[in-house]
């Protein structure tokens, strides 16, 4: 196991993501912050934060589950259904997706077939802590924390102490994606 980031890095990584989407989007205003759990939610919650703490007004962040939305539903074993809680109408807003990983997309198009059932926001951006590459759709992030090469037979696992409780770090393991 090799640790390629830790708590100072993904604080770092998360503080410049909140950053460029108030700078790409011109304040909060307008905008909803969704998670995909589960760790895309706390992350998610840690951005909302920090768009609080800049802005100096609220913004609470909700989240999307996409669980019946996979495209490899009938291939894996069924698994419980997470929360879906979207703090206010998308309609028009800005959605901010925030997700762990980013590596084939498809966890993402399932969050795009999901939020069109919510309404029609103008726009959709991408927030992920790391993008380790390996794409089987054309999804690209617009705010990354780290872009991480790997191989298909590595591993990169997020801790975080709210869902692992231990210390926040990204590592690479060997073994099966």
């Amino acid at each position: 196991m090799s640790i390629v980031m830790d708590a100072t890095d993904i604080s770092r990584a998360l503080t410049r993501i909140t950053h460029e989407i108030l700078e790409r989007n011109r304040d909060a205003e307008g905008v909803v912050i969704l998670g995909i759990p589960t760790r895309g939610d706390e992350l998610a919650q840690r951005i909302a934060a920090k768009i609080t703490e800049v802005e100096g007004t609220e913004i609470r962040a909700g989240s999307l589950d996409v669980t019946l939305y996979r495209d490899d539903l009938r291939l894996k074993a069924p698994r419980a259904l997470l929360k879906t809680d979207v703090p206010e109408d998308i309609d028009d807003r800005v959605v901010v997706l925030v997700d762990d990983v980013l590596m084939s997309g498809r966890t993402i198009r399932a969050a795009l077939d999901a939020l069109s059932e919510l309404g029609r926001p103008r726009a959709v951006q991408l927030a992920v802590l790391v993008d380790r590459g390996h794409r089987e759709l054309p999804i690209r992030a617009d705010f990354v924390g780290k872009n991480l090469p790997t191989s298909k037979s590595e591993r990169v696992r997020v801790r975080l102490r709210e869902t692992d409780d231990t210390e926040d770090q990204v590592s690479i393991e060997e073994g099966a994606a």
